[in-house]
């Protein structure tokens, strides 16, 4: 016991004289944090009032900048806020402001890191000062005085707890010296030899074997992977979406997932021209997108092969490696009948979904003969699926409206497959889309899917719309899902794009060369203007609508005869339609009506180029032209707009642009135009060939720095990703259900037997 209090004593002296050193250094750092944390929270506020103080001091709205300061003044700890403008006039402040804080004498508390520590008769306050900028030009400072009198009674405390632990300290280490004092020498030493060799202490080794509980280890090992997937910061903003992006996504997020895309239309179509097979990339969209995404993916992609040499180059299971020249992926190509494809394909996809979804003026035709085969070929499309699949739960895109009834039959077939759908053309409102006699099928078919895309949100919000006015679904706007026969959709706006930087061989010939060699082939002289239209000969495209814009601009302005010709690339579609024959037709007399009226005129005002053009060939237009013209009367994106923005990196050109693509929500630097308005279609044109260099080339190259972030990569990244987050929330669901099912399994037998 003496030898206890020998140390004991010591021991409370040494810790008082600790206790002693210790508050004062306490006392400062307190202050010190609390002065920096109240200077920050005055950096948050004026980053906050910036921007209402700004509109406040532009219009000199005094009383009303008082009224908003005495708001701010509620938080408690802030006391006063002032504003001294920059040219002297009268100060702006709160009554409690402090008489020692004037604007003459700022200057001493601008340069404190912290703010400025200011006792004053209500107590001691910090002062803080900002400065406020209009334009990047200072127009006054905002002083910030907050109330330190808190400060004291978090100090009391401080010391209180500081003195509790310290005597509390003191009480443990005596108890422990005198527990140790009453222990022999020898068995101390024993005990600690026991110690360190590990008796006393549980061994893995007595632990009893535990089989039952590895499969539990395994799932929280997967459950801690997923989270940590789950929680990686993926900040959007500082990504550059590029092939390898992608391929650094299917590698961290969906390790050992194959991707597999589904279309009607294939990225390639073999083609037999007398003695040889040649190669054409078609008109579409769709391609455009896809292509560069499947390059980068690998995978596999199924389409329709309609090509006249599709057969002759696939291998004994329809397969054919592409791109030609640097095989990257797969194509699978599937065949359909003549009777499939004129029900299929002609009829029921565009005779009547088609301008079903468009806003286009043309009827839709709904026959029950192309519903039926239209039923057929998707259930082709869904074994074909199955047949390439490697693994149960594959990641399957399944691509725009000739497919609307895939995605629940691919869901039958591969339950754990991951299905994502995009839709490529505009969703009509519910009233138009009830007008399809197999609405109710159709929705049921899109509703396989895991995700489904749109271009736009207001393609989006048509779509729950009608899925609320139609079936008997919890849609859910908030979260903007789904919840149809036990299954969830997730409804996202995926605005498509183009791949960027565009391949190296579209843009090998020089503009200058471009445009000398355009017009050489068009035999026109290097001074001519050139506007440029480039389509599918569809009647959504408003192609018409162009050319009754071209022949009201040389109405308006005939300075323009002669000296400008609009030359439009159509390519052929879907001729075996009576409609799209009809259009053709109108299409060609409306060209030949405007050549023949200015037939003085030294060159032709219009060109109409009705033949397939190599994405080469196109983007040599692009480069030539001095404006491109895209009038779609209704359409999902149209990636013409997003590829001549991409083709001109020169920095000049002019793009006009219809209200009603999705385009136009992208690039609003663009020239944007009603095309059913002739005359300001015509006004646009003129105020096009007449813009100056400098004004082109600051539009461009906005657009382009949109397109270069947006790209197609990024909108293929960004459903990968989605889908990478509805697998794993699926896995946590499956797992997390499994002890409940048990859980629930071993309450009912508990019942049971106790009713025994």
């Amino acid at each position: 016991m003496r030898l206890s209090l020998r140390f004991i004593i010591p021991l409370f002296v040494a810790l008082s004289a600790f206790a002693y050193a210790a508050v004062p250094l306490v006392d400062k750092l307190t202050l010190t944090w609390f002065m920096r944390d109240l200077d920050i929270r005055s950096s948050l506020i004026a980053n906050t009032v910036q921007d209402p103080l700004q509109d406040l001091i532009r219009v000199d709205n005094r009383p009303r900048m008082l009224q908003f300061f005495t708001q701010i003044t509620r938080d408690e700890r802030l006391l006063a806020v002032a504003f001294c403008p920059a040219d002297s006039a009268q100060v702006i402040a709160t009554p409690a402001l402090p008489a020692e804080v004037t604007c003459s004498g700022l200057d001493r508390y601008s340069g404190s890191a912290s703010g400025h520590l200011v006792n004053s008769p209500q107590g001691p306050v910090l002062v803080s000062v900002r400065t406020i900028e209009a334009n990047n030009v200072p127009v006054g400072l905002l002083v910030l005085v907050h109330d330190m009198s808190f400060i004291a009674r978090r100090t009391a405390e401080t010391r209180k707890y500081l003195f509790l632990f310290v005597v509390g300290l003191g009480l443990t280490v005596s108890l422990i010296t005198v527990v140790v004092a009453q222990l022999s020498w020898r068995g101390w030493v024993q005990g600690l030899r026991a110690l360190l060799r590990g008796e006393g202490l549980w061994r893995p080794s007595d632990l009893p074997a535990a089989p039952e509980l590895r499969p539990i280890v395994g799932d929280l090992r997967a459950l801690v992977r997923d989270l940590e997937a789950e929680h990686r910061s993926r900040d959007e903003a500082q990504v550059t979406w590029t092939p390898e992006t992608l391929r650094g996504i299917l590698r961290s997020d969906l390790p050992g997932h194959e991707v597999m895309v589904v279309s009607n239309r294939e990225p390639y179509i073999h083609v037999r021209q007398a003695d040889r097979v040649e190669v054409w990339r078609p008109a579409s969209g769709l391609v455009t997108a896809m292509e560069p995404f499947m390059r980068a993916c690998s995978g596999t992609w199924i389409a329709h092969g309609s090509g006249s040499a599709d057969r002759e180059v696939v291998d004994g299971h329809d397969r054919v490696a592409v791109p030609p020249e640097h095989p990257a992926y797969q194509l699978r190509r599937v065949w359909l009948t003549s009777d499939e494809e004129a029900g299929y394909y002609y009829g029921f996809s565009n005779e009547g979904l088609w301008p079903l979804c468009h806003n286009a003026h043309v009827r839709p035709t709904f026959r029950t003969s192309d519903w039926q085969q239209y039923v057929k070929v998707n259930k082709g499309f869904a074994r074909t699926v199955a047949e390439e699949a490697k693994s149960s739960d594959p990641i399957v895109m399944v691509q725009d409206y000739h497919l609307a009834l895939l995605p629940r039959m691919i869901q039958e077939l591969l339950p754990a497959a991951t299905i994502v759908s995009f839709w490529h053309i505009p969703w009509p409102n519910p009233e138009a889309f009830a007008i399809c006699p197999w609405r109710e099928e159709l929705l049921d078919g899109l509703l396989g899917s895991s995700i489904l895309g749109f271009h736009t949100q207001f393609h989006c919000n048509n779509f729950v719309d009608t899925v609320d006015r139609l079936l008997e679904a919890r849609v859910d706007r908030e979260m903007f899902t789904v919840s149809y026969r036990g299954k969830l959709t997730a409804v996202k706006r995926y605005p498509i794009s183009i791949d960027w930087p565009p391949s190296p061989e579209l843009l090998a010939k020089p503009v200058p060369e471009c445009r000398a060699d355009i017009r050489r082939l068009h035999e026109l002289p290097p001074t001519q203007m050139i506007a440029l239209g480039v389509d599918r000969l569809d009647y959504t495209k408003g192609v018409e609508e162009r050319l009754r814009a071209v022949e009201r601009l040389l109405e308006l302005h005939p300075q323009w005869i002669g000296k400008l010709t609009f030359i439009q690339i159509a390519a052929p579609t879907r001729g075996r339609i009576e409609e799209y024959q009809a259009y053709e037709g109108r299409v060609r007399a409306m060209a030949a009506r405007i050549n023949e009226r200015f037939a003085e005129a030294d060159y032709p005002p219009i060109l109409l180029l009705v033949e397939h053009h190599q994405p080469q060939d196109i983007y040599e237009y692009y480069r030539a032209s001095d404006l491109c013209m895209v009038t779609s009367l209704h359409d999902g994106m149209n990636l013409v707009a997003k590829e001549f923005v991409s083709a001109r990196d020169d920095d000049r050109g002019v793009l006009i642009l219809s209200q009603f693509t999705g385009a136009a929500r992208e690039l609003p630097e663009a020239l944007i135009v009603n095309p059913y308005d002739a005359d300001q279609c015509a006004a646009a044109l003129h105020l096009a060939l007449t813009m100056p260099a400098g004004e082109q080339r600051a539009r461009i190259r906005l657009m382009r720095g949109l397109i270069q972030e947006f790209n197609v990569y990024r909108w293929a990244g960004r459903m990968l990703i989605d889908a990478a987050g509805m697998r794993r929330r699926g896995r946590l669901l499956e797992r997390s259900s499994t002890p409940e099912r048990l859980a629930r399994r071993a309450g009912r037998h508990e019942a049971s037997h106790a009713a025994t």
